[in-house]
């Protein structure tokens, strides 16, 4: 099931699908975000806004306004 990262719950490990923001794409892309890569939805902000994920063994954060254009499914089972 296809859903965005902001709609992620904490600890759920993801793939990325496709990210949709096109100046967002490039600076992910050069942190190594592409279709293909797994991440780890780690902390939430105490309103929700930031989160954190892990990519590659790093911390990440993002405003969920940049994480809703990041297309994700759920890791297989």
């Amino acid at each position: 099931m296809l859903k965005s990262l902001s709609e992620i719950t904490l600890g759920e490990i993801v793939i990325v699908e496709s990210i949709t923001h096109p100046y967002l794409s490039n600076k992910l892309i050069e942190m190594g975000m592409q279709a293909g890569t797994e991440l780890e939805l780690l902390y939430k902000a105490p309103f929700g806004d930031p989160i954190a994920i892990c990519m590659h063994g790093s911390l990440i954060s993002l405003r969920l306004d940049e994480a809703k254009h990041i297309h994700v499914t759920s890791l297989p089972i």
